[in-house]
């Protein structure tokens, strides 16, 4: 892996990106988004994590995270991609609901082939690309990039419209799907 995405000082905050295979649209069912929240405050509770922000958008996961003293920001990450890839591929195959199942897994399968690695599925692309946020700058072009991502992509007219995302957390919305640490 390239030296420009690994996590160098992990006593700074790191903007870093899951994003699924070939892009594919899983997360437009709240089920499925609730596992990555599940999972994320599993991770706060049991592993180390910080989570100063977040946004899961349709096909990938934005996060600002950081790591209690003792843990390891690539560990965390680590497991939680490999517990939310499993988590998530059983409840596509259980959801007899989901149209794209048969779709979704013969894309994740194919793309699993390709990696030796892998035993049958691949859900998440390789990598996490973090990015030290050492500075305030950084900080809030982050933050603003996470935050306005659901408006770029049209889903909302402002931020905090969108419940997948801190920016309800960071406007004082009461119904928040999940608490931050702000930064």
């Amino acid at each position: 892996m390239s030296s420009k995405y690994q996590v160098c000082d992990e006593r700074f905050a790191h903007f870093v990106t899951f994003t699924i295979v070939n892009w594919i649209d899983v997360f437009t069912r709240n089920e499925y988004r609730n596992i990555i929240i599940e999972s994320l405050n599993y991770c706060i509770k049991n592993k180390g994590l910080r989570v100063h922000a977040f946004c899961i958008m349709t096909n990938h996961v934005h996060l600002i995270v950081s790591a209690h003293d003792g843990f390891k920001i690539a560990f965390i990450v680590r497991d939680l991609k490999k517990h939310t890839a499993n988590t998530l591929l059983k409840a596509i195959i259980k959801n007899d609901r989901e149209s794209k199942r048969e779709w979704m897994l013969w894309m994740f399968e194919r793309t699993g082939k390709k990696n030796a690695s892998n035993e049958k599925y691949q859900f998440w692309q390789n990598g996490y690309h973090p990015v030290e946020l050492n500075n305030i700058a950084l900080i809030d072009q982050r933050l603003d990039y996470i935050h306005n991502n659901p408006v770029r992509a049209g889903f909302v007219l402002s931020p905090e419209e969108f419940m997948y995302s801190s920016a309800r957390n960071y406007s004082s919305k009461r119904d928040c799907v999940m608490e931050v640490e702000y930064l």
